[in-house]
């Protein structure tokens, strides 16, 4: 009886130091998978279509917003606009930001556009997509995204980027507006390393 008590005492301690283990600067941890990440085909602001296949070979975050949003939506903009800075050379080239709105019915090519503009989100690398109201409750769906308009004309979603691998995997997801950049820089980087190996 001792022994199990000891066994599992340790298996506690053990559970709770691995993960932490594996997250240490300089250790060389895979990010898990989730699974295939959910494929979309939408409109960019600049009216052509993209895919998320087309992205294909790229690691690529995908996130939901609304341009009338006043408040939650330009943060999360704002911050993935400095992570994209902080990338380098390798945003556009290997990274890709995508946000894709869940007011469709408001949100044209234009209105995209401005809002991309406003919040330093712009140039090669970054995608503002929308589509049919049926496309975008499709895809927000199938990411897990919950999104209701509300009787003053908000939207009330779920905030979440997801981290897609250059063979479209999903991989990492990070809820809210509140998750660390300096942690979703290391994951991009990972990312971009696994893929040149």
């Amino acid at each position: 009886m001792p022994r199990s008590v000891a066994g599992f005492a340790v298996a506690c301690v053990l559970s709770v130091a691995m993960p932490a283990l594996a997250h240490q600067p300089g250790r060389d941890a895979r990010l898990p998978t989730i699974g295939p990440a959910p494929p979309f085909a939408l409109r960019m602001a600049d009216g052509g279509r993209l895919a998320l296949a087309d992205l294909r070979g790229k690691v690529v975050a995908v996130t939901f917003i609304y341009a009338t949003c006043t408040d939650t939506c330009p943060l999360l903009t704002a911050k993935l606009a400095t992570l994209s800075k902080r990338m380098g050379k390798d945003f556009g080239a290997k990274v890709a930001f995508v946000a894709i709105t869940v007011d469709p019915e408001r949100d044209t090519a234009d209105v995209l556009r401005s809002y991309a503009q406003a919040h330093g989100a712009r140039g090669t690398g970054w995608a503002f997509l929308t589509g049919t109201p049926a496309e975008i409750k499709d895809v927000t769906q199938r990411y897990g995204v919950f999104a209701r308009k509300t009787d003053r004309g908000d939207v009330d979603h779920t905030f979440l980027t997801s981290l897609v691998d250059r063979d479209g995997a999903l991989r990492v997801q990070y809820m809210g507006v509140r998750f660390d950049p300096d942690e979703m820089l290391r994951d991009l980087r990972a990312l971009v390393r696994e893929g040149g190996r």
